[in-house]
């Protein structure tokens, strides 16, 4: 089987919430030798991108979303051991606080880029969802002096806009200077990051990775 014909299996099950049948076409996908980042962006997350076009579009409702998600959730834990096995040995990149906003639940984006930061060499703190600004905020102070990457992300536009708000607190409280800050999410664009003086955004988890690296130079 060509590959594209597996990165076309892996897509259609997302969007089709196949949750029986993801880990096997998964686990083909990595007998086929096809190295488990391209499985995620040339696969999996397409599906996702799918789902969510059509969630926007008021085509399919949670259920579906939910359910596509699950789907996801199964084909990563077979895949995170392999990204494990891939991770970036050498000189310490620093620590990544990863988080979605105040208000937001949408996890599925955040764990991927979550995932993919660890697998290049990064130190995790995942906060999880919903989480408070100020939550966010003490956990800086109680990495001042290291190398920190803060990583947030949103789906909606009105958690989004609690990235402007996060920024002006790490100002108020004099951590601006000593972390680097990246936003993501749908909504996210990079004219939005330069207005509230972040520091990147990428399109997807793979890119993610790569733009965390180069911030962190």
């Amino acid at each position: 089987m060509a590959n594209q014909e597996i990165f076309d299996k892996l897509r259609d099950a997302i969007v089709n919430q196949n949750v029986a049948g993801i880990a096997q076409l998964t686990q083909e996908a990595l007998a086929a030798g096809i190295a488990p980042i391209d499985i995620i962006t040339k696969g999996l997350s397409l599906g996702m991108k799918i789902i969510g076009d059509k969630f926007e579009a008021a085509e399919i409702y949670l259920p579906q979303i939910m359910m596509s998600a699950k789907a996801m959730s199964v084909a990563m834990e077979i895949l995170t051991p392999e990204l494990e096995k891939t991770k970036v040995e050498g000189e310490e990149t620093g620590l990544a606080i990863t988080f979605v906003a105040e208000g937001d639940i949408h996890d599925i984006g955040h764990r991927l880029v979550t995932t993919m930061l660890g697998a290049n060499g990064f130190e995790i703190l995942d906060l999880g969802t919903d989480v408070l600004n100020e939550t966010v905020v003490e956990e800086a102070a109680k990495h001042k002096g290291q190398k920190v990457l803060l990583v947030g992300s949103a789906l909606m536009t009105t958690s989004m806009l609690g990235q402007k708000d996060l920024m002006d607190r790490l100002k108020e409280e004099n951590l601006k200077d000593s972390v680097k800050c990246m936003f993501g999410g749908a909504p996210v664009s990079k004219k939005w990051i330069e207005e509230i003086g972040a520091d990147a955004t990428a399109e997807n988890a793979a890119e993610a990775a790569k733009v965390a690296l180069e911030v962190m130079k």
